[in-house]
């Protein structure tokens, strides 16, 4: 008897489709807190302290959202290793849908007092644990339909979620500051939060449309489902994990100092006017998504590894003139930081990481990898940006040229671990066990790639 042939699913495009759009909601969600944390937020619910303590501690619930990430990370990756890619994806939408409308119904501090600021805490909370399991699934996704020889194209996709989920979120407030500040305060910003409601239901019903991945249905059908994901990453490919943690430094330090810190920073200490500096960051977002397209595109002709240097180093060469054009408070130089910042350095940098993050891992725990990959390096590359941030300008006399050094230290890192780690382009997904780490003389490398000529470990 015969096996039934296998279920047609839906082609890849429709697939990065499906993950961009879901992506970009959730990232909506998570910056919306980011947008309204240096613009509302140390006036509605830490009123009770006074200048820049409200403002850390403002920054300081947003940096909360990222340790939350680690645990929303590693509970729906074991899931997505042991069930699914797609039914973590569908969890992971209701919570952070559901923490960010509350964030919008939720009392200021003038009317329910010191319980104000705590709960904004919790709905934070929730967030990050939503968004933390969103991640790798949105990715996996996306980069485990795609055909080997356009898998930097269509991964990313998911990547462009987060310029994606920016611009909307900037737009959104964007719009609701042409309010006068009373009202802005009052309703404006709450209705923003409340726009999630729609957008959870568009995104639930994409995400329902769509099938298993084919290579998580392959592992099923070998009975090889890791029963611990997690034990077997650390035991297998500890050095290439913490490597590429490291690889993600200059993506998350980038865009949180672009759109969180020095969205503070110019309208609040250089005076530059709110409107100027949210429709920047939107036209940066634009930019991001165009040049992550792009970069992934080009990580199919040129490798993952080259247009990832060309971004990072991009990002440290700009440091200081970016620090000069935000202190002179023009707009016309102001806004040329943003977009540079978010558009041509941050899409650079992200478009080709979907797929070689994905390619670095095996199937059996692949989500659990880019899960812990990405939120336990965004604690600190992208939670406490802000506040490290914020912390170097009150060292610096209110300047950014320490801000502006320890953007080339962070860039200076990440291409360090990026050369320590092989070229991915043209991995099979599906024959990765043969190449994870295994100790040699008390160390760990890797091993050679399956087949001869493979460009797994070339250099780029």
């Amino acid at each position: 008897m015969t096996n039934p042939p296998a279920p047609q699913g839906p082609t890849p495009r429709r697939v990065a489709l499906a993950a961009a759009v879901g992506a970009t909601i959730e990232w909506y969600d998570f910056f919306l807190y980011g947008t309204a944390a240096g613009l509302v937020f140390d006036k509605l619910y830490f009123n009770g302290l006074s200048g820049s303590a409200a403002t850390f501690a403002a920054f300081g619930t947003f940096a909360v959202g990222f340790l939350a990430r680690p645990i929303g990370g590693l509970v729906f990756g074991h899931f997505g290793d042991r069930v699914g890619r797609k039914a973590m994806l569908i969890w992971t939408l209701v919570i952070m849908g559901a923490g960010t409308a509350l964030i919008g119904l939720l009392p200021s501090y003038d009317d329910i007092g010191v319980l104000a600021p705590i709960l904004l805490v919790v709905l934070r909370v929730l967030q990050g644990i939503g968004v933390g399991g969103e991640y790798g699934g949105a990715v996996l996704l996306a980069v485990e339909f795609a055909p080997a020889e356009r898998r930097g194209f269509f991964g990313s996709f998911a990547h462009i979620g987060v310029p994606g989920g920016l611009f909307l979120a900037s737009g959104a407030f964007a719009i609701a500051s042409r309010l006068p500040d009373e009202q802005f305060l009052a309703w404006g910003w709450r209705a923003c939060f409340l726009l999630s409601i729609v957008l959870l239901a568009i995104g639930a019903w994409i995400r329902l449309s769509v099938m298993e991945t084919p290579a998580f249905r392959e592992v099923q059908q070998r009975k090889e489902v890791s029963s611990v994901p997690v034990r077997e990453l650390f035991r297998r490919q500890p050095r290439t994990l913490l490597l590429g943690m490291g690889t993600r430094f200059i993506e998350g330090f980038t865009f949180n100092l672009y759109s969180v810190f020095l969205l503070a920073y110019a309208v609040n200490t250089v005076g530059v006017a709110r409107s100027t500096v949210l429709n920047a960051i939107m036209a940066g977002a634009v930019l991001g998504v165009v040049m992550t397209l792009v970069a992934g595109a080009l990580s199919d002709r040129l490798g993952r590894r080259p247009v990832y240097r060309v971004g990072a180093l991009a990002g440290l060469v700009i440091a200081f003139p970016v620090a000069a054009a935000v202190h002179s408070g023009g707009t016309v130089a102001v806004s040329a930081a943003f977009v540079g910042g978010l558009g041509l350095v941050y899409g650079t940098v992200y478009g080709p990481l979907a797929a070689f993050w994905s390619e670095l891992f095996d199937t059996r725990y692949r989500y659990s990898a880019l899960s812990a990959l990405y939120q336990l390096s965004g604690v600190v590359a992208s939670g406490l940006t802000p506040l490290i941030a914020a912390w170097l300008v009150e060292l610096g006399d209110d300047s950014l040229w320490l801000v502006a050094s320890y953007n080339v230290a962070v860039a200076v890192l990440s291409l360090g671990c990026m050369a320590l780690l092989p070229e991915t382009r043209g991995r099979d997904l599906t024959a990765l066990p043969e190449q994870a780490e295994r100790p040699v003389g008390g160390r760990h490398a890797a091993a050679a790639p399956a087949t001869p000529g493979d460009p797994a470990l070339r250099r780029g």
